[in-house]
């Protein structure tokens, strides 16, 4: 009987461990990160500052043209007048994400368009899995957009 009651508890612990050892697919986590990106893109179109601050990790770097901003308080800081105005400033959405295969690094990255609609820019972000499905912001950069040259 001792016998059999150590085999079910040695089985329980591996299938606990197998069970815990068990991580998203990449497809998953690229939905994810896709998912928090629109998701932080919608704080500047709801005017949600408290929500743009809670996808920053506390360590980010945001470039930017007037010096980096280093760190969630500077971030928070930078940012804060872009939120200030009834109307945003600027949108961006999501192209493309890709997640390193260890699932705890992702890109993701898509264009930027001034209030009426028209591309003035392209993201970058580098993403951090902080916990399971919880993914924040370490790296961020945009750039101004280069219209294609004209087909001759």
């Amino acid at each position: 009987m001792r016998l059999r009651s150590l085999s079910l508890l040695a089985a329980c612990l591996m299938l606990a461990a197998a069970a815990g050892n068990a991580r998203d697919s990449n497809q998953d986590l690229k939905k994810q990160v896709m998912d928090a990106e629109r998701a932080f893109a919608a704080t500047m179109k709801a005017r949600d500052f408290e929500a743009f601050t809670r996808f920053v990790a506390d360590e980010a770097i945001f470039f930017s043209p007037q010096g980096n901003l280093r760190g969630k308080q500077a971030i928070v800081k930078g940012w804060r007048p872009y939120y200030d105005k009834p109307q945003a400033p600027f949108s961006w959405e999501p192209e493309e994400v890709e997640v390193v295969e260890s699932g705890t690094l992702a890109y993701s990255g898509g264009p930027i368009y001034d209030p009426s609609g028209r591309k003035i820019g392209r993201f970058n972000s580098i993403w951090r899995l902080e916990a399971p499905g919880q993914w924040k912001v370490v790296f961020d950069r945009g750039s101004d957009f280069v219209p294609p040259p004209p087909k001759k």
